[in-house]
């Protein structure tokens, strides 16, 4: 049994924690078997590779050696975890994948974009998600004093507004490129409402109607109570 893959993309900020959590325990309810996922990481060398990238003391970092340094924990996580659960049928959702690193390293930090794209194919083994969620913020300014209000900003979130500028306005064309695979929604009203568009947009990859969601007002409405909780890297 084909699994399903399911990644969430979107800038700093933008609520894909919160929302991945809401819709893993949608899809627990009936049954399913989910895999909550954050790129990088998700593994021991994932997670290590994550801790050196996202260090604000390593401000002298190249972007040349940022890109492989994602790359090698994409590349870890696709063969150790990825693979493996699509495998055995269960659900993915994961906090970021190859997307991230188009709008991030070639966009935002001026490096060749078919040499990113290259080093994405390379490192994710013929692995693609088969839908994606972008999740769509009011503003590049709003959405980093979200991600930075609680712990501060790291190494990325220090890059500078105009560089998150930059990066944003690729995710504003992913859906323009793949149509078949990313479905935006946007994220800065109640996250009722976020919650209620993510599940039409990934509806038809887990065998929901999008007109007739199995899910109750009330149940949705549970996303505007809940508090932020990040699965990423969790395991069931």
């Amino acid at each position: 049994m084909e699994g399903t893959f399911i990644t969430f993309e979107g800038g700093d900020g933008a609520g894909k924690s919160t929302h991945i959590a809401f819709l893993a325990d949608a899809l627990r309810s009936q049954g399913r078997e989910v895999l909550c996922l954050r790129e990088p990481g998700g593994t021991l060398i994932g997670e290590a590779l994550r801790g050196i990238v996202l260090d604000p003391n390593h401000g002298a970092m190249t972007p040349e050696a940022e890109l492989f340094i994602y790359e090698a924990a994409r590349a870890q996580i696709v063969s150790e975890v990825i693979k493996p659960a699509l495998e055995a049928g269960k659900v993915v959702l994961c906090d970021r994948f190859y997307d991230s690193t188009v709008a991030y390293q070639a966009y935002g930090r001026g490096l060749s974009l078919d040499f990113v794209r290259s080093a994405n194919a390379f490192a994710c083994q013929g692995i693609r998600p088969h839908r994606t969620v972008l999740l769509k913020a009011a503003s590049s300014a709003d959405s980093l004093h979200r991600a930075t209000r609680a712990q501060g900003a790291d190494r990325m979130e220090q890059a500078g507004l105009d560089f998150h500028e930059r990066v944003n306005q690729a995710f504003e064309g992913l859906n323009q490129v793949d149509p078949q695979r990313v479905r935006v929604v946007e994220s800065s009203g109640p996250k009722s409402e976020t919650a209620r568009a993510v599940f039409r947009a990934v509806a038809d990859c887990v065998g929901w109607d999008p007109d007739n969601l199995p899910f109750s007002e009330d149940f949705f409405q549970q996303a505007n109570k809940r508090r932020k909780r990040v699965e990423s890297g969790a395991r069931s």
